[in-house]
Order: structure tokens, then sequence, then C-alpha cells
């Protein structure tokens, strides 16, 4: 086969407001013979990996310094979790004015807690007013750092074209999120159980579990709130409560947000607890236990979120939907708790949440990311690495983290952008005015010789 290359401009995103200049990478397209497989390269300035919310935000953060960048996507469309593996009832947890992604409000009307819908609607004009044009469907191998270019290679497989896509970049973006894969424990006898098994992930509606007995394993938002979605579908749920939890209304958590921007957060703990506890008595007999560090302290400090109750509690009072401790183990359809109880269960939904990938195909990435794929340093200062190397949304904080990162990002690679900027100008000058003298000396030789 004869090897050819084919070189051809890719340009920016451009910003609606600020109509960006088309900045061109290049682009390289190189078949082989060693497989039916194309190979591509690409040299361009931001690779930002993940179009979910995050990599949305920091795509339009740079769009408005007119940075060019790019954008891969390893499904085929933007924000796939809340597309795809949402239930159908999820609401935003806060309120809007804590869910903005930045430099786009919602619209005026808009309720003050989003439903997914509204979210996916948002995300959609978002993509479209910054005219994020994401490379779908293609999937990051590896990525590691060039010492000696002082650059990141990165090798991606666009599995639309059936290529292998090799990246240059001064700077990467990791915003594949800490939602990337699905996390089921370890449960001795779980390949044994003979019903169904499902991750919160996959679970969309209680419509067709009625009358079933259903164990919930998992008591953070989504697992509390699926109990109750189960219930209220004639479900017989039981949720598995293994650690303390902070339960609080959703009005609670907007006025500790709304203190916390002026008030010290153990105070505004104080008056959290205190308020939840009229509200909702004392929950230990029930099998909820409180943490001994406040709702506002626990989430800055470890990332963990209270609950927000959309009535399950009321339900467990009522008996309706029952708690239960940890399992020891599972035989058959029986489950089997640390309190020696055994009840039989027709389903099991795992809502134990998620976690990163990132860790599995960055290489060179120590100065950021730990072994679980999340940030080493603490919030606020989790999401710059070494080299170039970024993190947006992996800080457990939410869509105002993900501003805030974004925000953040964006502007320390336009400093460094501008701080090399005089550099290259510099540089470019140096080689212009080299060319223009060898140029006039071989014009003053032929000259010269014309004449001799």
């Amino acid at each position: 086969m004869k090897h050819t290359s084919i070189y051809m401009p890719i340009y920016a995103s451009k910003d609606s407001s600020s109509k960006q200049a088309n900045t061109p990478a290049y682009h390289c397209t190189h078949p082989t013979t060693l497989s039916t497989l194309l190979f591509e390269m690409e040299n361009v300035v931001v690779l930002i990996i993940g179009a979910g919310p995050a990599g949305l935000a920091t795509a339009a953060c740079l769009s408005r310094f007119s940075i060019p960048y790019v954008i891969v996507e390893r499904e085929s469309c933007s924000a796939s979790l809340w597309r795809n593996r949402a239930y159908d009832r999820l609401k935003l947890h806060l309120a809007k004015e804590f869910c903005e992604l930045p430099h786009m409000s919602y619209p005026l009307d808009a309720p003050t807690y989003i439903p997914k819908t509204l979210f996916v609607k948002y995300l959609d004009d978002y993509v479209e007013r910054f005219n994020i044009q994401a490379k779908y469907l293609t999937s990051v191998e590896s990525s590691t750092f060039d010492n000696d270019e002082k650059c990141w290679s990165i090798v991606a497989h666009d599995m639309a074209k059936s290529t292998i896509v090799r990246f240059t970049t001064k700077f990467l973006v990791v915003a594949s999120g800490e939602n990337s894969a699905e996390n089921i424990p370890m449960i001795p006898g779980l390949q044994s159980f003979s019903g169904d098994v499902i991750h919160s992930s996959s679970y969309k509606s209680g419509k067709s579990y009625s009358g079933m007995n259903v164990l919930v394993v998992g008591s953070g938002n989504s697992g509390m709130e699926i109990a109750y979605d189960l219930a209220a579908h004639g479900a017989n749920t039981t949720v598995v409560i293994r650690s303390p939890i902070h339960v609080m209304t959703k009005e609670l958590i907007r006025l500790g947000m709304t203190l916390a921007r002026r008030l010290p957060l153990n105070l505004v703990d104080n008056l959290l607890v205190m308020a939840a506890n009229l509200r909702f008595g004392d929950l230990s007999r029930y099998g909820i236990r409180r943490p001994k560090m406040g709702p506002m302290t626990l989430k800055s400090k470890t990332g963990r979120s209270a609950v927000i109750d959309v009535g399950t509690v009321g339900l467990i009072k009522k008996g309706i939907i029952k708690v239960q401790g940890s399992i020891s183990k599972i035989m058959g359809d029986i489950v089997e708790f640390q309190c020696s109880k055994k009840i039989s269960f027709d389903v099991i939904v795992f809502a134990t949440g998620y976690k990163s990938t990132a860790n599995i195909w960055l290489k060179n990435g120590e100065s950021m990311l730990n072994g679980n794929g999340l940030p080493i340093k603490e919030y606020p200062n989790h999401w710059k690495g070494e080299n170039g190397l970024y993190c947006a949304g992996l800080g457990r904080r939410g869509l105002a983290g993900i501003a805030a990162d974004a925000k953040n990002i964006a502007n320390d690679i336009k400093s460094v952008i501008d701080i090399l900027s005089p550099f290259m100008k510099s540089s470019f000058l140096f080689l212009f005015l080299l060319s223009f003298s060898f140029f006039f000396f071989f014009l003053s030789c032929s000259f010269f010789f014309l004449n001799a």
C-alpha cells in the first residue's frame, strides 16, 4: 500500500459572543498496512478529556479567551450520565443559583430546583451558545508526558471512524468526571443471588417493581430517593444504612450554603443541626445516626453531602421502608445482615456511587491524582498538577465546584500563554530577520557574480 500524508486544518470552537478567531491545529492521517485502522495525528493547544458539565464548562471558559482546544468524549453525546444514567424523578438537589455553569444563567422562569430534563436542555443550550464541537465516541487509551518535547502525548481510539488518534498538546485537562465507572462493593455470595442485581445508573422508575421485595444498598441521596420511589410504586422496600448521615431538607441546605458565604462553618453547622432535629426529631431509633462533624464542614473536608429528604424519612417512620445495617453475606435469594437477620429479596439495587477511571489511562499524573483517580491536593488547590496538567470536576464539590475549576483552569492557561507570547513573538522576529539577512546576502552575492 502506498503511504500518504494528508494535512488539513482543524479549527477551534468559536464563542458566540467573542467570535474568536479560528486557530488551526494540524491534522495528519497515515494509512497503515499493519491493520485495518488508520492512524491520525493532531497537535492541539489544549486537549479536554470528557464532555460532561466539567468539560463543557472548561471549553466555554477557554472560548472566552479565544484559546483553541479540542474536546473528546467516549460516549455518543455530551453529559451522558445525566441523559442515560439518571433516574426519572431526579432533580438537582441544590438551588439553581448553586448549579450554574460559567457565563450562562438559567432562564428566569426556571424552577428553583431544576429537574433532570430541564438540566439536560440547559446543557444543550450551553453547547450551542459556545459552539462546543466535541469529538464523540473517542476513547482515550493512554496519556504520557514527553520530557524531551515538553508536551503531552495522548493515544485515543475514534470508534466512529475506526482510527487511532495521537494527540500532542501543551495543556491537558482531565474532565472525565468522578462518576466514570459504577462502583459495586464485593459482598460474599453476591454471585449466587438468584434475583436481579442492578446499579443505580440503570434504575429509571419503580413502576416495574411493584409488589416485589427490593433491597437498596446505599444511603446517599440517590439511594434514599430510589428507596422512596420504589415504596411509592408499591415495592416492599428495605434500605441499607451503614454509615452516619445528615438528613436535611432542601430549604435547610439552601439556607446553609447562603449563610456559609458570611458566617463560620461551625456556626452554620450548629444552626442546621438544630433545625434538622426540630424537623425530623431523633432518628437514631430508626437506624439513622448523625455524624459528629457538621454537614457543611463534612462536605468541605470530605466531599460527602448531606441527604436531602424527599419523603423517605416519613416512610421509614411509618414502617413502610425498612432499615437494615451492613450485609454479612448472600445465599441465593437470602440476604443475611450483620445483626443475623435473614430476608428474602427479588431485586438488589446498588446505589453505591461511582469511581474515577482517570488513573487507568493517565500516566505521569502523580502530581495531581492519587491511585483512585481523585485529586491529591485538598480543595480549593486540587485542580492543577505539573507540566500543564489540570483536572475539572474531581473536587467533589458539585456543579459550583465545576464552575470554579473551569474558570481557574482557563485563567491559568491564559496566564501561561501570555507569558510565552512575548518570547514566541521575539523568536519569530529573530527568525524573520535572520531569514531576511540570508536573503539579502544571497541577493548581494548573485548581483556581484552577475557583474563580475
